[in-house]
């Protein structure tokens, strides 16, 4: 079987192989292509004048990895209420390049952290005072995103929030520079890390790619009662790729055509944690808690610790697991939230590093002696968390299984990618259609159902449903010839369920190649009209993405 686009981008990435854009490298990995021809999907090279960097040739370690400010009230009588606004900036991803041009929803490329109760409202006024003039290459080509509308406009979604369809951040509910749009998030759901990032009909990958996401932290009296790694103790990390021209400057690429610029996916030999390329960050050797966030347009990281070092994942998307799962290695695709729990107690005075595949993407400096007066006993509780992972609780919160019997509707979703006669990706669907064709997904506000993804590609996608959490089914591998050319659905091997990280709650799912996806899902909260898309943001510009309606 020949490798995916994506196996030899992540091949690519971790081996640190990449002097040219990824995808353009992938594609000419895979098949022979016609040289005197650009076609949508395969990716252009930069200018010859400014050539890619090769992130993997910058010295590492030499950036400190930057630390998020929270985001302050609009006073101190409305704790709850924020001000945040979208600009152009120009900050330095790494020591040795120039300042980059970027969009941040702060003054820096780290955004304000929205940090605050769960079962509060919160209300933001999102503001729009970004440059007119797109500065990455828009495909006009592409849904809702014409010459008949302006070049920048914006769109806020509060992903993975409980939130009213009218401040959902529907794609169609963009805004334009000198406007602004006060959305109100009731926040009734449980403590966790949500994140929030421009979902703009058809700009959401240029947008995204720009800077435009940031991160919220929910708290309650449960996860307070745990007494967990907080403080300086406690870390939010963004993770994703870029690539940069020698100038300093974003590259995002191409296919060439200039009537159809867009393409299916590509990922950067630059990895940034917080906006910084393979930064270093200074740790005592105790325990410290990272709140985990892949906001790659397109790739997944699989990252491990110097010499295998164990970590536990403690929570995912919507929240703490049932119980900590002791790893040595994560999977992390687009949009997925890991929390993470690392011990740094038995290293003090060393070096350890995150590392992603081969490539070592940031370095913890573990100081020789804790900040603690005194060593705690492995039953101590401080006023900044657990500080062992002795002491790391056996049960973190109840998450009852939702069972099967309990769904009274079985959707079926078919994953699809279209390629033009040289192999060129040119469209992906959502059970064949477009995002602008009638709705077809309508379920029954607090009806139970069960979704099931087919998934006729060679990739893995992220699929993410607005409004609701869900809890993984199993996966079941299958013939995908014999499900295309109409003879039924032939089971390859027994259903698999999901791993220990991956039974909690959802919000966003790995959907492997060939393979059965099933999801178990509530829709309660409020009714309107929501949508579900793959998270892969090349995939979902063109077309796959789909609208549903919670019917009251």
């Amino acid at each position: 079987m020949s490798p995916t686009r994506r196996t030899i981008l992540q091949q690519l990435s971790a081996l640190g192989a990449l002097t040219t854009p990824p995808l353009a490298l992938a594609s000419r990995l895979l098949q022979n292509r016609d040289s005197g021809m650009s076609m949508p999907g395969m990716a252009s090279t930069p200018p010859s004048d400014k050539p890619a960097i090769n992130g993997y040739s910058l010295t590492p370690f030499v950036d400190e990895l930057p630390l998020f400010e929270r985001a302050k009230p609009v006073s101190s009588l409305h704790p709850h209420n924020f001000r945040i606004t979208m600009r152009e900036i120009h900050a330095k991803a790494h020591r040795d390049i120039p300042s980059t041009r970027m969009w941040s929803y702060g003054d820096t490329p780290l955004a304000p952290l929205i940090d605050v109760r769960a079962h509060q409202p919160l209300q933001v006024e999102w503001v729009n005072q970004l440059p007119t003039q797109h500065f990455l290459p828009i495909d006009h080509s592409l849904h809702g995103c014409g010459h008949d509308v302006p070049d920048v406009r914006t769109c806020i979604h509060l992903h993975g929030g409980r939130t009213p369809s009218k401040d959902d951040g529907f794609p169609e509910d963009w805004f334009v520079p000198g406007k602004s749009h006060i959305a109100t998030y009731p926040l009734q759901q449980e403590a966790t890390a949500l994140w929030y990032h421009d979902h703009a009909m058809g700009l959401n990958r240029l947008n995204t790619y720009a800077g435009l996401f940031g991160m919220v932290l929910l708290r309650d009296d449960a996860e307070d009662a745990l007494n967990l790694p907080s403080g300086k103790y406690e870390v939010p990390l963004l993770i994703y790729d870029r690539q940069f021209t020698t100038d300093g400057q974003l590259y995002y690429p191409d296919s060439g055509d200039p009537e159809h610029p867009w393409v299916s996916e590509f990922g950067g030999s630059c990895i940034l944690l917080n906006g910084k390329m393979r930064p270093f960050f200074e740790v005592e050797p105790r325990l410290y808690r990272f709140r985990l966030l892949n906001t790659a347009n397109s790739s997944f990281f699989n990252l491990t610790l110097t010499n295998r070092q164990p970590f536990h994942q403690i929570g995912s998307d919507q929240g703490l697991l049932p119980a900590p799962v002791k790893m040595t290695n994560l999977l992390i695709a687009p949009a997925e939230r890991a929390d993470l729990l690392i011990d740094f107690s038995q290293a003090a005075g060393q070096k350890i590093h995150l590392i992603n595949g081969a490539v070592q993407i940031l370095e913890f400096r573990v100081a020789a002696k804790s900040g603690q007066a005194s060593q705690p006993s492995k039953t101590s509780r401080l006023a900044n968390g657990i500080s062992t992972s002795d002491s790391i609780p056996s049960t973190l919160r109840t998450v009852d299984r939702i069972p099967e019997s309990a769904a009274t509707v079985t959707r079926t979703v078919t994953l699809h990618e279209y390629f033009d006669k040289i192999g060129n990706s040119m469209l992906m669907l959502l059970n064949n259609k477009h995002w602008h064709e009638p709705v077809t997904e309508t379920p029954k506000l607090n009806s139970t159902e069960i979704w099931e993804f087919i998934n006729l590609t060679e990739d893995t996608h992220p699929m993410h449903l607005h409004l609701v959490r869900f809890q993984i089914l199993d996966r079941r591998v299958f013939d995908v010839f014999k499900y295309q050319n109409n003879q039924g659905t032939r089971y390859l091997a027994a259903a698999t369920p999901p791993d220990l990280n991956e039974q909690g709650w959802k919000d966003t799912v790995h959907c492997p190649p060939a393979t059965i996806t099933r999801i178990i899902v509530r829709f309660d909260g409020y009714p309107g009209r929501y949508l579900y898309h793959c998270h892969i943001l090349e995939h979902e510009a063109n077309d796959m993405m789909r609208p549903f309606e919670v019917i009251a």
